[in-house]
């Protein structure tokens, strides 16, 4: 299996900025498309931010010019840079990794991270 861990979350104003991080764990064979989702509460969860094996990136209209997602191979990381929050970007962020197994390395499967609250105050 593939464990997800999250961090970086917080409380913060309009205008400032955070990081999100999660590191993928386990018996990791590659990593595909490694991606953040957001969901606010009582709306349906919603892409922010992907980046492929590759390193293309692609970003939510919403974000584009605020926001930046980056990945450490070698690590197994990916992270979200996030820069003039505003309220509406306040949700739970959740990372989500395309991986395959040692076991069937050309088998990928989505695994998700348990999320980490972002709150955006005016």
């Amino acid at each position: 299996q593939v464990q997800l861990v999250e961090s970086g979350g917080g409380l913060v104003q309009a205008g400032d900025s955070l990081k999100l991080s999660c590191a993928a764990s386990g018996s990791i064979g590659r990593i595909a498309a490694m991606a953040w989702y957001r969901q606010a509460l009582g709306k349906q969860r919603e892409l922010v931010a992907q980046i492929a094996s590759g390193d293309s990136t692609d970003y939510a209209d919403s974000v584009k010019g605020r926001f930046a997602i980056s990945r450490d191979n070698a690590k197994n990381t990916v992270n979200l840079q996030m820069n003039s929050l505003k309220p509406e970007d306040t949700g739970v962020y959740y990372c989500a990794v395309d991986a395959s197994l040692l076991t069937q390395f050309w088998a990928t499967s989505t695994y998700w991270g348990q999320g980490t609250q972002v709150t955006v105050s005016s």
